[in-house]
């Protein structure tokens, strides 16, 4: 068998998708001589009938084709057919073969077109509405408005860049052949390709992006083999549209190379390496001007020159050097808020919660649910047509992987993310966030269903977080949401002060679920990492001396009546202030209105811990609770309940 190399290529290389460009790179880094073999134009005896119209330029800027007539179709000769088996192909036929040994020789698509086959003018246009195409795989594809097609008078033929059409083909009958050689938008053969799901050679390269100097070269040669092997007579090339050449110059200082790698190289070293990479170089002494070939996208800057060098000298060659110390002794590995960030995580993985890594974009339509979308936040190119905005929240993309999950038959999955969030383009507006979600499911269980996950289970989860953080829950006040993606009756925002909200938790509002197509309820929070003031650093990481309390805890029960405006918390808060020292927790177990409480007002009832240090005499006690009740009323508008 013959030895096989694999070639990881990178998607700024799409050069290497040829034989060709692969020897280039190996000739730079001094492995031999690339024999450069040019392509002589093949006259044509007469005009070709076939009409070329380009109808979308923005899709298709250059499109060049010529017409064979009397082509056998047969075989192709032994040598095409062993390299094409070399690299995982199977000869189909002439035509097709010659196609494909180009596209794996000189990175160069091609397609070829039954003559007999069209009907009038071969265009390039964008879809249209209601437009089907039968595609050489055999499957029947629906094409976008956004889509390029290569049409003649009776539809589609083709989806260019991304692959042909079956009315079209050609077979072992076909006497007459166009072919075709054009250069398509490399993003919209990305986005035609992930809509249809075709995957083909063509589209790999297209959207990777293609020589565009090649279509002459390219359609040259396939003239010239297909006449050499299957006989025929060619016709003059049609062409239609172009594509500007580059005119821009990289600026190349050669010094730049010791200056960023430590390498030594000398200047004509250098120009033997970039002159075997195909650039023209104008030497003007201390700087280059650097003229890249077409097909090398990638050369902008100096920088990009001198990773050029690195790579084609050899990255082992690099000089070792010791990173010099910090002035003043080590310093701390992770910064404050990495530290924080570890900490939320291991919390939420110790409470059950699976991490997950969402895409930082989402659809400016999902966007919209969460937060405002401006313009400056739209993703200029974007992996995919459904990412194109960055996230102004977490929770949405949380609530999209519970779903995805729960249609694969994982249902109830509790998810959590910690990462950015974006608000504006401003320095100050991207924040670090961490979230958590749960779609609940109801549980069946011989002892009865457990409680299941709600809003107070997701305040929970927000707190055991926040305590984590050293960020004691008493400091934070509770109110209404401020956001319009939360439930209005089921959650609420965390809030450092009157103004400064930090967090919300609760039930998302299910018009966002149903425009996430997300099935609900679904629970969960997202806290603002950046808004938690720093905590002091303890003068050392002993841990404290654990305090054996002695006496056993003294619970008391009080009811206040308060406006059904105030918050629940508001109470616990005030009546929590009153001893600091005494009072351990306070927890509200009963809200009530009506009969023996006035209209538009509430009776909040909480159970008040008391933890001496020392022993209580009971008028020790009343005098506590006659501090809370004072707290409250001052502080909430309460009333003791009798």
């Amino acid at each position: 068998a013959d030895p096989v190399i694999d070639f990881e290529v990178t998607p700024n290389r799409p050069d290497w998708l040829g034989v060709q460009g692969i020897a280039r790179d190996l000739a730079a880094a001094g492995a031999g001589r690339f024999l450069a073999s040019d392509v002589k134009k093949v006259s044509g005896s007469f005009d070709c009938p076939v009409d070329i119209k380009l109808e979308a330029k923005e899709a298709c800027p250059k499109f060049a084709g010529a017409l064979v007539r009397g082509v056998k179709n047969g075989p192709s000769p032994d040598w095409m057919q062993q390299r094409l088996k070399a690299v995982g192909l199977t000869p189909k036929s002439l035509l097709v073969d010659i196609t494909n040994y180009i596209s794996y020789d000189r990175a160069r698509p091609l397609h070829v077109y039954d003559a007999a086959k069209l009907q009038g003018a071969v265009v390039a246009r964008l879809g249209r509405k209601g437009e089907k195409l039968e595609a050489l795989d055999g499957k029947t594809y629906e094409i976008g408005e956004e889509m390029c097609v290569i049409a003649d008078d009776s539809g589609a033929i083709g989806l260019g860049g991304v692959m042909g059409g079956q009315s079209t083909a050609v077979s072992d009958e076909t006497v007459d052949v166009f072919v075709e050689s054009a250069w398509f938008d490399p993003l919209r053969t990305a986005r035609t390709g992930r809509a249809t799901g075709i995957h083909s050679d063509a589209r790999y390269r297209f959207e990777r992006g293609v020589d565009p100097q090649s279509c002459i070269d390219g359609l040259n040669l396939a003239l010239a083999l297909i006449t050499e092997y299957g006989g025929g007579t060619v016709t003059k090339a049609k062409i239609a549209g172009s594509i500007p050449a580059r005119t821009d110059k990289v600026t190349f200082y050669p010094s730049d190379v010791e200056r960023l790698t430590g390498l030594v190289i000398k200047p004509a070293e250098m120009r033997r390496i970039l002159k075997d990479l195909g650039f023209s170089i104008e030497d003007a002494g201390d700087a280059w001007y650097l003229m890249p070939p077409s097909f090398r996208f990638d050369m902008e800057q100096s920088a990009d020159i001198v990773e050029e060098m690195a790579r084609l000298v050899g990255y082992d060659q690099l000089p070792t050097t010791s990173l010099p110390l910090p002035e003043g002794g080590r310093r701390a590995i992770t910064t404050p808020m990495q530290a924080r960030v570890r900490t939320a995580r291991r919390v939420m993985a110790s409470r059950g919660f699976l991490e997950a890594v969402t895409w930082s974009f989402m659809s400016k339509e999902h966007a919209g649910l969460f937060g405002k979308t401006p313009d400056s936040l739209t993703v200029a190119n974007p992996v995919a047509s459904e990412l194109n905005q960055m996230r102004p929240s977490i929770l949405g993309n949380l609530a999209v992987a519970a779903q995805r999950a729960a249609n694969r038959g994982e249902p109830g999955v509790r998810f959590f993310e910690a990462g950015p969030v974006y608000l504006g383009d401003g320095p100050n507006d991207q924040r670090t966030m961490i979230a958590g979600l749960v779609c609940p499911v109801a549980q069946r269980h011989w002892q009865g269903a457990p409680k299941p996950y709600d809003s107070y289970a997701a305040k929970a989860d927000l707190f055991a977080v926040l305590d984590a953080l050293g960020q004691p829950g008493e400091r934070f006040q509770v109110g209404a949401p401020v956001q319009p993606h939360w439930h209005p009756g089921q959650a609420g925002s965390l809030r450092l002060g009157p103004k400064l909200t930090v967090g919300h938790f609760g039930a998302l509002h299910p018009g966002v679920l149903k425009a996430l197509d997300v099935d609900g309820p679904a629970f969960g929070f997202e806290l603002n990492l950046n808004a938690l003031p720093l905590m002091k650093a303890r003068a050392t990481k002993t841990k404290p001396v654990l305090e054996r309390l002695e006496l056993t805890p003294i619970r008391r029960d009080l009811a206040f009546v308060v406006d059904e405006a105030v918050a629940a918390g508001d109470v616990v808060r005030h009546a929590q202030g009153a001893d600091k020292q005494l009072i351990h927790s306070v927890d509200v177990f009963d809200v009530y209105q009506g009969q023996g409480v006035p209209e538009g007002r509430k009776s909040v009832a909480m159970e008040v811990t008391i933890q001496p240090k020392e022993k209580l005499k009971d008028e020790d006690i009343q005098a506590l609770m006659d501090k809370i009740v004072a707290a409250v009323a001052k502080g909430a508008g309460g009333v003791l309940r009798g």
